[in-house]
């Protein structure tokens, strides 16, 4: 008779993500800093433990049973912070949420949409979601419309296009459509597969033609679709499912 193997030890990391406390990259800054115990014994990163076998603390306390997956699109307003608290004061994210959701569950922005900046992002307390989303080797594709000053000339477009180099380092090609024209400036529809620092914005600067608005309204296959500004909506798990290809 075939025996069921038993649990097996998980990567720390791993584990406080799928508590839906953080991401895994943030779980690796909690360990770094000495914040969690296994069995009374402060752990290291690479550290593993058996959720069911041993005890583990973060900062003090008990770590929760693995919350059940929930993903949220947000459509985020210009002004608001894309974290889950700020230092200034300012709006975030889960300002936005019912408390139920903004408190105790766990979510946290997936990726960054600067503060000027408006449109589709994503909210989870699935920490292997947030990795698959975020990490640049999945080079998952997101769809912006941009107002920019004045008309780019079609040198300009195809520089944007072959990908502007940002920090000495190169960046990949850009998907770049022209939208139209309203008084002397040029709305475009943008598709990118990386995600770096205000990338559009500074390219934009960098160009001559600086970004007037901003709004995200795509990631991956998911769209923003009616969903008004400062809305959210629960994703259906066959929207999000890992097993599912990403664009």
């Amino acid at each position: 008779m075939a025996h069921e193997r038993p649990p097996q030890p998980q990567r720390l990391q791993k584990l406080i993500a799928a508590a839906g406390i953080c991401s895994r990259r943030r779980a690796e800054d909690l360990l770094q800093a000495g914040r969690v115990q296994v069995n009374g014994r402060t752990a290291q990163l690479g550290d593993r433990a058996d959720p069911n076998a041993d005890e583990i603390r973060l900062d003090g306390q008990p770590l929760r049973p693995p919350a059940p997956p929930l993903v949220l699109l947000l459509n985020k307003p210009a002004g608001v912070v894309s974290s889950c608290r700020d230092p200034q004061g300012r709006p975030t994210v889960l300002d936005l949420l019912p408390p139920e959701l903004a408190q105790g569950q766990g979510l946290h922005p997936v990726g960054r949409l600067d503060t000027a900046s408006r449109g589709a992002l994503l909210l989870s307390n699935d920490g292997d979601l947030t990795l698959r989303l975020t990490h640049p080797r999945f080079q998952h594709s997101k769809r912006y419309r941009v107002w920019v000053q004045g008309e780019p000339s079609a040198e300009s477009l195809a520089r944007w296009r072959a990908g502007v180099p940002l920090d000495g380092r190169p960046s990949l090609p850009v998907a770049v459509q022209v939208l139209g024209h309203r008084r002397g400036n040029t709305e475009l529809e943008l598709q990118l597969r990386e995600g770096r620092n205000r990338q559009i914005r500074r390219t934009a600067e960098l160009l001559g033609h600086p970004v007037l608005d901003l709004n995200r309204t795509a990631i991956g296959a998911i769209g923003l679709g009616a969903l008004p500004e400062g809305r959210w909506r629960r994703l259906d798990r066959q929207e999000w499912a890992p097993q599912d290809p990403w664009p």
